[in-house]
């Protein structure tokens, strides 16, 4: 049976949501973002590794909110780089899954069924990212400073986590880094892979604003 590495990635700033505070660390309720999204994980596998990157200056402030709120799932922390690059880099060093999840740390209502989905298709894949189709109308800036409509249909908003067997993330993260890298997968992308996509659930949202923390509260009751 294939085992399962998570990288949970937790080295965002609070600057869109006016906060001096980390995102991660933000409560909701009576414990922070990191903690809902670590647990998702640990419920849908209790056997899965999961592993959080942290910048250096804020892991002595993670130990003593796993103090102060009694937090019991099994994880380890890795020291973040200077870019999301450099830590899942340093993370995958330490990951002895046959297949490596890389998420946000800030995704705290991922559904068990994405999860599923995506390791599911990674059984005959190399790579799978979740994705949702845009509702939005779209329209692109053009080199005249003005903007074109675009066929929304053949656009799809990524999600986490991405999903890879363990050597094709390996080898990805060969490559230098670069300002072009978006995600993961476009790393896995450059380095000669097929993406493959699931389904992902449309509650999964990037807690990035004040509203995003308002819609996020509706799930997390």
């Amino acid at each position: 049976m294939k085992t399962l590495s998570v990288i949970i990635t937790a080295g965002g700033i609070g600057k869109r949501m006016n906060s001096s505070l980390p995102k991660q660390f933000i409560h909701i309720f009576d414990k922070p973002i990191l903690m809902y999204t670590i647990e998702r994980f640990y419920h849908f596998d209790p056997k899965s590794q999961i592993l959080i990157t942290l910048p250096e200056d804020w892991k002595k402030y993670w130990e003593e909110l796993v103090i102060e709120q009694d937090f019991q799932i099994p994880h380890r922390v890795v020291t973040g780089g200077d870019e999301r690059y450099h830590s899942i880099k340093n993370a995958i060093h330490y990951c002895y899954g046959d297949i490596i999840a890389v998420h946000d740390g800030v995704r705290p209502l991922v559904s068990d069924e994405t999860i599923q989905k995506c390791l599911a298709k990674l059984r005959k894949n190399e790579a799978v990212v979740p994705v949702i189709s845009v509702v939005e109308s779209l329209r692109k800036k053009d080199s005249k400073n003005g903007t074109i409509a675009v066929d929304r249909a053949e656009y799809l908003i990524v999600q986490t986590p991405q999903c890879f067997k363990r050597d094709v993330l390996e080898k990805a993260y060969t490559i230098d880094y670069h300002t072009k890298i978006t995600d993961d997968a476009s790393l896995v992308e450059e380095a000669g892979y097929k993406i493959s996509t699931a389904e992902g659930n449309s509650e999964n949202v990037k807690i990035t604003t004040q509203a995003d923390l308002k819609y996020a509260e509706l799930f997390l009751k």
